[in-house]
């Protein structure tokens, strides 16, 4: 039951694809995505790119990786690389460890855990709040960032994790 579920996950993310990252927030009554922390700031990544949310498990620690690299974990028979997403950006987390967690993708060849300070859930917006600019943003999540949804004043910025694991630096988590 659980791996039809997964699939109907996969299915959402190739239409998300498909009709185009420029397209969030048109068409349709609401937008729904998962809602994180980082550095204080508010994100939303759309519900098709996040296969699973854990705690952040037990890892084991691989020498000679970028210092974002944590380690790979074990996860129900699978190796998860195990990412800080903050440091990958250069940024620390001022958060707790027992708040932080973990963000699955598993999109296309690439299956990753990025840890994040703290995930809020699914989130609801009507799609016609989506703007497509990101105002506020830290400059190094940017690249990632597609547009923002606002709520009681405060900025939800749409990060694509699609955008996020193309990227060259993320793919060369060996150390230089």
């Amino acid at each position: 039951m659980a791996a039809k579920g997964f699939i109907k996950l996969l299915e959402i993310a190739e239409r998300s694809k498909q009709q185009g990252l420029g397209l969030l927030g048109q068409g349709g009554d609401a937008w729904t995505g998962v809602g994180f922390m980082l550095s204080g700031q508010l994100f939303l990544t759309p519900i098709g790119e996040v296969a699973e949310i854990l705690k952040v498990p037990r890892y084991t620690m691989i020498p000679g990786v970028a210092g974002w690299m944590k380690g790979l974990a074990n996860v129900r028979g699978r190796l998860l690389p195990i990412m800080d997403l903050l440091a990958f950006v250069n940024k620390r987390s001022g958060q707790q460890g027992h708040k932080r967690r973990v963000l699955v993708i598993d999109h296309e060849d690439v299956f990753s855990g990025l840890i994040v300070d703290d995930v809020l859930g699914m989130q609801h917006f009507p799609a016609s709040d989506f703007r497509q600019s990101s105002v506020g943003v830290f400059p190094e999540m940017a690249p990632f960032v597609r547009g923002s949804f606002v709520r009681d004043g405060r900025v939800w910025h749409v990060l694509l994790m699609s955008r996020l694991i193309e990227d060259p630096r993320f793919l060369k988590a060996s150390a230089a």
